[in-house]
């Protein structure tokens, strides 16, 4: 018997991908996706990603997707209570595990996990420790598509902002800056993937600068 299990969803490249890992070992069922969305802008807290955006996404993989709203900024206390009521609810409904897409960060992994273990719930991370590059590549191989769609221009040019998650940009990204983005020099949005029915149809809107991070507005097509 599958063991039931939800996946914290960014709308990136990385939450896609590990998805795709879970549904490839077919040893959990995906029950549904959950992601924080910003209650004020109906946007997707640091991607700045359109709430729309998060639906169709959803309806390309057929899963349903719960949204946590709240306010931005956020203080941790009430993100914590928001998220932990929300898997409180999924432990009630036999969910055992929640995926995430992290990399290499220890600090994140540990608070994820000590936060998982007070309600009873398991984290799950098939991308862990997986060297960043070949993974990246990985992506591009697989038929996975991705803008990226928040810069940090401290760590890399603003001019990433609206481009291809593919191999001529992972060829310009300066010495230094992580391939999969992992110490927040960029944020993507997925449009295409193995796991996805079609893929989703979309345009470029503007792009402007706020907070210090560049933002690329992806509209829908």
């Amino acid at each position: 018997m599958k063991k039931r299990a939800i996946v914290s969803w960014s709308s990136g490249k990385d939450s896609a991908f590990a998805l795709r890992e879970v549904l490839r070992s077919e040893e959990h069922e995906i029950v549904e996706l959950f992601t924080t969305v910003n209650e004020t802008h109906s946007r997707v807290a640091m991607h700045g990603l359109r709430e729309e955006l998060l639906d169709l996404q959803a309806a390309a993989l057929g899963l349903p997707l719960a949204k946590i709203r709240i306010p931005w900024p956020c203080p941790n206390e009430l993100y914590e209570e928001r998220v932990g009521s929300y898997w409180r609810q999924k432990k009630d409904q036999g969910v055992t595990h929640a995926v995430f897409g992290d990399l290499f960060l220890e600090d994140i992994r540990n608070y994820r996990d000590a936060s998982l273990a007070k309600i009873g719930l398991t984290g799950l991370y098939p991308l862990w420790r997986n060297p960043t590059r070949p993974l990246a590549e990985r992506m591009i191989d697989a038929g996975q598509r991705a803008l990226l769609v928040c810069v940090d221009p401290k760590q890399i040019d603003k001019n990433f902002a609206g481009r291809e998650f593919d191999r001529t940009l992972l060829a310009e990204l300066p010495p230094g800056a992580d391939p999969c983005g992992e110490n927040g020099e960029f944020h993507t949005f997925v449009y295409a993937s193995p796991s996805f029915r079609a893929p989703i149809a979309v345009r470029a809107g503007e792009t402007i600068e706020r907070s210090g991070f560049v933002y690329a507005d992806i509209l829908p097509a």
